[in-house]
């Protein structure tokens, strides 16, 4: 999925998937206005469909693997 750098505010564990509740990691800010939040399941689901009808995608699901800044050394 193609990342947008844009100003708007990271995505919080507030922020849920619009199909199932989940926390939500990609904003989808859509062409006709609005935006669509979804988890990473199904934000990769969706991916064709949404590339078609967005005009930004913001996309955190990095933030998946990435390491706890609070992890030590050794639990990295």
């Amino acid at each position: 999925m193609t990342t947008v750098l844009t100003p708007a505010s990271p995505l919080t564990a507030a922020d849920r998937c619009d199909r199932c509740g989940a926390q939500a990691y990609l904003r989808v800010v859509l062409a006709s206005g609005g935006e669509l939040l979804f988890c990473a399941h199904h934000g990769r689901k969706f991916e064709p469909e949404l590339k078609k009808i967005a005009a930004e995608i913001q996309d955190e699901t990095g933030r998946l693997t990435d390491p706890p800044a609070s992890a030590g050394d050794d639990e990295r």
